[in-house]
């Protein structure tokens, strides 16, 4: 009988998580000799590497003196939070890793209010304390206050601390005395952590995860709440609204190391991965067949925000993308669903455009690019909050907005942020930073950051989370300047936009394709302007002194996929393709534009 820890890692972005998590597989040794070592192995995915952020939960087990430890590694993103949700069903304590220098943060506020409410045992990692100018002991003192200020139990407060530094491989319980490995980190856990307790009886599996193979499909996975489980017996899935399907688990495994090994019976308290169950969900149980017991399914939050994903209807239309028609759209939106918990999409009155649900502008645009990486073609409008009706009054999304700023441009950016109808709770100076923490609606930080990060020459550092919906407060001035519009479609000339760079910024390079309608740049103005940048210089023999002068061109703005979908307007979609990103308005004539602007009036 193999003794089993079941832990979750949680934290805020870039704390360090999955680089602990390295070198608890590397201190284990289950890496093969000939695989080569490399960083950040759970972050699997592109998107994930070139972030360095952790999207998706993931699962990993390593034997330290003979106990199986399953390592569950959370994303930090409150976007991802359910992810989290789900996760922390499947765990029995958590690691809670702060940083030394910057303490805990709203992400680490939402991830651990949601550990605490399962009664799970923490324990706190202080990691990184090889920076300069650390602070390990006050960073202890705010993870005490903030989990007596979330209502932890006397034994969740009564939690054990380890410091140490995940990138240079050790750990200690004193943060002066550092030792050569993370010995006392595992230790730690096999002492802390509860194993889980044998519960005998019909067996209970709640579906918390899932994978997906091409032999053969769809895998469950889960944590045996009671009884075993064996390969080939007929079990019960009991799906969310009650009904009953009977089906047979034809494989059964369970987690070794980075990968999974078959075997033919599990016991409670362990993490399996089942084949053979058809039509699962996540937060379906699986249980006995003649008398089934359901669990009660995951609860998640609801979503805050809504985009609008259409096909791609430009006139650059299927030259990247391979999948371009509302049925791809379709199939690709419905598969998403089934692991993304926190995922809703809404057919709309056209069959070529789904109004998709989500935790934020992060949330969503990480779907975005996943599809845009997997040759999709779509266009989406700009990102829209949920409005709540409670007791009779409109009530919108609020957040918690933490800014880290040098000191010089404090005043910038609560000027910037009461502008948004946000309103200063705290002001502390960290080192030579100011710490600024308000309350904003959640559509004031919809196109703030890029705004914050020009304001303060790149300084500021922003995190939100969202906390509860309040009445709402009121209209917010969006952005202040129009948009450059291309007026004919053809090839950019470097002659004709240095003849119009008074106009405003270009955000398109000479020489590129670009369609009547599409918004090439910001104008200087409050207003639209459709300017022609198609026009080549005419030939001419004559010489004449001063037009042969050499063409100077600013630099154009680039804008990222996030950046974009915070910038456009309400009349505008951003056109997402494989190998570009462009924005556009939705009427690609000025005419129609014109006369959709008189009908508004």
């Amino acid at each position: 009988m193999q003794k089993i820890r079941n832990i979750a890692i949680i934290a805020h972005v870039d704390h360090g998580k999955t680089t602990l998590v390295d070198k608890m597989i590397y201190y284990c040794n289950i890496m093969k000799e000939h695989e080569k070592m490399q960083e950040l192995i759970l972050d699997s995915n592109d998107l994930e590497r070139e972030r360095g952020i952790t999207i998706l939960a993931k699962n990993v087990s390593v034997i330290y003196n003979d106990i199986k430890i399953n390592i569950i590694d959370t994303p930090g993103h409150a976007d991802f939070g359910g992810e989290v949700e789900r996760v922390l069903n499947m765990a029995d304590g958590v690691l809670l890793l702060v940083d030394a220098f910057e303490g805990t943060m709203p992400q680490t506020r939402f991830v651990l209010s949601k550990a605490l409410a399962l009664g799970l045992k923490p324990i706190v990692v202080v990691n990184k304390v090889d920076k300069p100018n650390c602070r390990p002991e006050e960073v202890h003192e705010q993870v005490f206050d903030l989990m007596y200020s979330l209502n932890a139990t006397e034994e969740q407060l009564n939690f054990p601390t380890i410091y140490g530094s995940a990138k240079q491989g050790w750990m200690s319980d004193d943060w002066k005395v550092p030792t050569d490995n993370i010995e006392a980190l595992l230790k730690s856990i096999i002492k802390h952590i509860p194993g889980p307790v044998p519960n005998p009886g019909t067996p209970q599996v709640l579906i918390t995860s899932l994978d997906y193979s091409s032999y053969v499909g769809r895998i469950a996975i889960g944590r045996i709440h009671r009884g075993e489980i064996s390969e080939g017996m007929n079990v019960s899935l009991v799906k969310r609204d009650g009904s009953v399907k009977r089906c047979k688990i034809k494989e059964l495994h369970t987690f070794t190391g980075l990968g999974r090994q078959k075997v033919s019976t599990m016991i409670s308290g362990d993490i399996c991965a089942m084949v053979g169950i058809e039509g699962f969900d996540i937060g379906d149980t699986v249980c006995d067949w003649e008398n089934p017991e359901p669990l009660d399914p995951i609860a998640v939050d609801e979503p805050t925000m809504s985009m609008t994903f259409m096909i791609n209807n430009s006139p650059f239309y299927g030259k990247e993308g391979k999948y371009v028609t509302s049925r791809h759209l379709k199939d690709r939106l419905e598969k998403e669903l089934e692991k993304n918990l926190a995922l809703r999409v809404m057919p709309t009155d056209s069959a070529d455009s789904y109004i998709v649900y989500g935790r934020g502008v992060l949330h969503l645009s990480v779907l975005i690019e996943t599809m845009r990486r997997e040759g999709y073609e779509l266009q989406v409008g700009q990102p829209q909050v949920l409005y709540k009706e409670i007791v009779g009054e409109k009530c919108e999304p609020i957040e918690d907005l933490h800014v880290d700023v040098p000191d010089e441009y404090s005043g910038k950016v609560v000027e910037m942020v009461s502008s948004r109808k946000g309103e200063m709770q705290n002001m502390e100076r960290k080192g030579d930073r100011i710490h600024l923490e308000f309350k904003i609606p959640s559509r004031g930080i919809i196109g703030m950051r890029t705004n914050m990060l020009t304001a303060t020459a790149g300084e500021a550092v922003m995190n939100h989370r969202f906390v509860e919906y309040q009445p709402y407060k009121g209209p917010i001035d969006n952005r202040n300047n129009g948009s450059l519009i291309a007026l004919e479609t053809g090839t950019a000339f470097a002659y004709s936009i240095s003849k119009l760079q008074d106009r405003g910024s270009f955000f398109i390079d000479p020489m590129q394709d670009i369609y009547e309608g599409q918004v090439i740049g910001e104008s200087s103005r409050g207003d639209d302007l459709t300017i022609n940048v198609t026009k080549p210089k005419k030939l001419t023999n004559m010489r004449a002194s001063g037009t042969d002068d050499k063409l100077r061109l600013i630099t154009p703005i680039k804008f990222s996929l996030e950046e974009a979908l915070e910038y456009i307007k309400e009349d505008e979609l951003v056109e997402v393709t494989p190998l570009s990103i462009r924005m556009r308005k939705i009427s690609l004539k000025e005419h129609e534009r014109k006369r959709f602007a008189k009908n508004s009036q």
